[in-house]
């Protein structure tokens, strides 16, 4: 039987007295409730008054058996109890959330590293990225493309050892030329022992623009600058300046 709150017991209790004076043999509270409200969801208050109810009611001859008296107050308790901690968790809940709001606020304007092949590159100045080698190689290599698909720069990591593997781009063309700052493609591939190219996942940095609450209790968003789209917070892997 469900317990929530009811502002209007005394409808509650005029409708059930009709119903409990019918039940005047060892019927149990739930089955009372149910004949008198069918699906309708009982207060705790109302619950009470339909119990007190029942033993005003109840047989003399055929009084209420004290087991089923005292399993119905266990199951009141149970339920009185779910309800406290219903409201506990959506209090803590409501904290979390401010919280994680605050802590996402903080980041506008800062720059973050994202699992991510794109990235906005200010080409007047070195940019850091980083390749998650699966398994020991002996050719790494990140193709940088522009926004047309055009090949800026290709560089060489080398051999390369298992974990997360940092490269430089100085932010120039493969003929020593500054590249035009903007938005780029970073492909890093290896070979397998066949030869065949594997890609390889590169992280990024990205700068924050914004914060995008949740409206249904989902995880919020970030809005990077460039046009990048927006991350999940729980999808940053490292907080910059």
């Amino acid at each position: 039987m469900a317990i929530v709150d009811t502002s209007n017991n005394t409808a509650v209790q005029d409708l059930f007295n009709s119903k409990v004076k019918s039940a005047q043999d060892n019927s149990s509270v739930g089955d009372a409730a149910k004949s008198a409200t069918g699906n309708q969801s009982l207060g705790k208050d109302a619950f009470l008054q339909l119990l007190v109810t029942q033993l005003k009611n109840q047989n003399p001859l055929s009084p209420q058996d004290n087991g089923a008296f005292v399993a119905q107050l266990a199951q009141f308790s149970s339920l009185e109890g779910i309800n406290t901690l219903n409201d506990s968790v959506n209090a803590i809940s409501s904290n979390f959330s401010s919280s994680q709001a605050l802590q996402a606020s903080s980041l506008v304007g800062r720059s973050i590293i994202i699992q991510t092949d794109k990235a906005m590159v200010d080409t007047s100045k070195s940019m850091t990225g980083s390749v998650d080698v699966t398994a020991a190689t002996g050719n790494v290599s990140v193709k940088i493309t522009d926004k047309d698909g055009n090949v800026v720069r290709t560089i060489e990591m080398g051999a390369q050892s298992a974990g997360t593997q940092s490269f430089i781009w100085d932010g120039k063309n493969d003929k020593g030329e500054v590249a035009p700052a903007g938005t780029y493609t970073f492909n890093a591939t290896t070979k397998n022992d066949k030869g065949d190219s594997v890609a390889l996942a590169t992280s990024l940095p990205a700068t924050v623009t914004s914060v995008t609450l949740s409206k249904t209790g989902g995880e919020m968003l970030l809005n990077l600058a460039g046009g990048m789209g927006s991350v999940k917070l729980s999808q940053i892997q490292t907080i910059g300046t």
